[in-house]
């Protein structure tokens, strides 16, 4: 077993085991976690961190391979962490662990991670961002969060990034999908994906219309990328429309504010966590808990009361 300092220094030096290793413990939220990424967030804020959401469907993981590509083109290095929704009922994936692309799961300067359980509580955001800032710290030049989901947590996942893509295609109705999910508020880029099919220019249409009607606290004006993923097509004018508001962000007054929201998150989901934690770490809290879930299921007792059992 090796020493703390060590381990963070395999770490700091991009050690792919190690950084594996980094992310169960997040994950997992073992005991040493916390401890772990008090070290590792004062070495955080080179990377660039890429959010990539949309509807089941819309081509995400082979925009998100093709992008990772052409930034390993340019010799940098790609994280990408890809979560996956998954069953509340059995904590297992989904989807699982996608098959990758060989030409990417084989290149040691990409990192590929799924995050696809929640612990016992909750917690998957708050462990996908550790997992960014383990990513961000090991030297990853770019790091590109995929969520399969558009609930409520992926949104909130992405929020973190700094540059969100939202990726949508033609005739699926999803552009009205979009904007029930939330997901029109967070885009700062969007991707008409398979734009070779019929509809593409309807799409556009219709996303230009529902942009104009949003204006930014930023003043940004989202741009509109079409790409064809499978043929490589609009990977390069995706990169460019990303550089192109991290260039603005870093003039933007409120991009201050951004970072302040976000911290202001991190530190409310913690404490979620936390408090979570020390409740049901009480004694016979367990038995307790199932005492009133059986009592709830019977209808012989509302969720609210037994709340206040608990909290007792």
């Amino acid at each position: 077993m090796m020493g703390g300092s060590e381990f963070i220094e395999k770490i700091l030096a991009g050690d792919t085991r190690s950084v594996a290793r980094a992310i169960s413990k997040v994950e997992d939220g073992a005991e040493d976690a916390a401890s772990l990424m008090k070290e590792i967030f004062p070495r955080t804020g080179r990377a660039l961190v890429i959010g990539i959401t949309g509807a089941p469907g819309a081509g995400k993981s082979t925009l998100v391979d093709k992008l990772a590509l052409h930034y390993r083109s340019r010799q940098e290095r790609v994280g990408i962490i890809a979560v996956d929704p998954s069953s509340p009922f059995t904590g297992g994936a989904i989807l699982g662990d996608r098959i990758r692309m060989q030409t990417l799961g084989l290149d040691s300067g990409v990192f590929i991670r799924s995050m696809a359980t929640r612990g016992n509580l909750g917690g998957l955001a708050r462990a996908t961002v550790d997992a960014v800032a383990i990513l961000d710290a090991a030297g990853f030049d770019k790091v590109i969060v995929e969520t399969v989901g558009v609930g409520q947590d992926e949104v909130e996942i992405v929020k973190t990034a700094d540059v969100s893509v939202v990726v949508l295609v033609p005739g699926m109705g999803d552009d009205i999908q979009a904007i029930k999910a939330g997901i029109m508020e967070i885009g700062d880029c969007f991707v008409i994906n398979k734009a070779d099919r019929d509809g593409v220019l309807r799409t556009e249409k219709e996303l230009e219309a529902l942009l104009s009607l949003a204006t930014r606290p930023d003043g940004w004006h989202p741009p509109i990328v079409k790409t064809i993923a499978t043929d490589n097509k609009g990977i390069e004018d995706l990169s460019a429309a990303i550089e192109s508001y991290r260039e603005f962000q870093q003039t933007a007054a409120t991009s201050l504010e951004r970072r302040e929201a976000i911290a202001r998150w991190r530190i409310l989901e913690l404490l979620r966590e936390r408090l979570l934690a020390q409740t049901l770490n009480r004694d016979s809290a367990s038995d307790k808990l199932n005492r009133l879930a059986a009592e709830v299921a019977a209808k012989s007792r509302d969720p609210y009361s037994a709340v206040e059992e608990i909290m007792k």
